[in-house]
């Protein structure tokens, strides 16, 4: 066997041989096109076109053409109760989904990190709802709150708890309601997160903590949470972002109603849109719903950023 000692190594920046090239700069982009192409095309191209809309009268079934209005969209935005009201429903909606969704997908995550029987078929049924597409979500959870057959209202008759009622039309109920959904459906991603994050916690920790005494809740609290901190921050940030923009679900259950006790601000864009033709202003409304996402993620990156520095 030949040794290669530090001498006989090319220099730095000598040639390279014929079969050790790398791409260069302009090499590596023809790479990342196949990536970037759908990306510009699906998601850049339609977010430029929707804030050029914002500025205009666009409106459907107009024979005159669009005309540049600045930003009078904004200004009748900042007058519209409606508006406002879907935004703190939305508020609303994805804090009341976002914290039980992330306590529940904790406490499942820890039960199937355990060393339990047939773990592997409980893990397979915990991401059920997560491979099913929101419509059918909505469809179901629609048989579900039947109020003349629906399992939930034949459950409370059987146990005598009443004879149940109408938990999507009722001004009350409906928006507790489809928070439930939302919880059911987003929790099995974050437990498959989280349970990642517990799996990379070195056991030899543990293993030391309850050695030294440490009870179940101490070891969780300073050894389990502390590694699996910048996970559920993560993962919370992503989730309250996902669900403050969620649409097909609430659609499929209540269409924003009764009485837009469920009209969510993207639903509240879509039926300016596509029911009023009102495109201008329903962009209007994205672009400040964007704002206020991009505002809320930039300060969780800041106080990651804060955090890596502190350590």
């Amino acid at each position: 066997m030949t040794l290669v000692t530090a001498t006989e190594r090319p220099a730095r920046g000598a040639p390279r041989a014929e079969g050790d090239r790398r791409p260069s700069g302009q090499g590596a982009w023809f790479l990342v096109l196949p990536a970037l192409i759908p990306i510009l095309v699906l998601s850049v191209g339609p977010l430029l076109y929707g804030i050029l809309l914002a500025f205009t009268d666009a409106q459907s079934g107009r024979t005159r053409p669009t005309q540049w209005i600045g930003g009078l969209n904004f200004q009748d935005l900042l007058h519209d109760t409606l508006f406002w009201e879907s935004f703190r429903i939305g508020l609303v909606w994805a804090v009341g989904v976002t914290v039980p969704q992330f306590l529940l997908a904790l406490g499942l995550a820890l039960l199937l990190d355990q060393d339990l029987r047939l773990r592997w078929l409980a893990r397979a049924l915990a991401i059920i709802p997560w491979a099913m597409p929101e419509v059918v979500v909505g469809v179901m959870w629609r048989l579900v709150y039947n109020p003349d057959a629906g399992v939930l209202n034949e459950t409370l008759r059987t146990l005598g708890l009443g004879d149940g009622r109408d938990w999507l039309s009722g001004l009350s109920t409906a928006l507790p309601a489809v928070i439930v959904v939302g919880v059911w459906a987003g929790m099995p991603q974050t437990t498959v997160t989280l349970l990642a994050g517990l799996q990379n916690t070195p056991r030899e920790l543990h293993e030391a903590a309850a050695m030294d005494g440490a009870g179940a809740w101490r070891r969780f609290r300073t050894v389990t949470w502390p590694a699996l901190r910048p996970v559920a921050l993560a993962i919370t940030a992503l989730n309250f972002i996902w669900n403050f923009n969620s649409f097909a679900l609430v659609y499929v259950l209540t269409s924003g109603g009764p009485g837009g006790r469920t009209r969510l601000p993207m639903l509240f864009a879509y039926e300016e849109a596509f029911r009023y033709g009102q495109f201008g202003y329903a962009a209007a409304m994205g672009l400040v719903m964007v704002a206020v996402v991009s505002v809320l993620l930039a300060l969780f990156l800041m106080g990651r950023l804060k955090e890596g520095d502190q350590a």
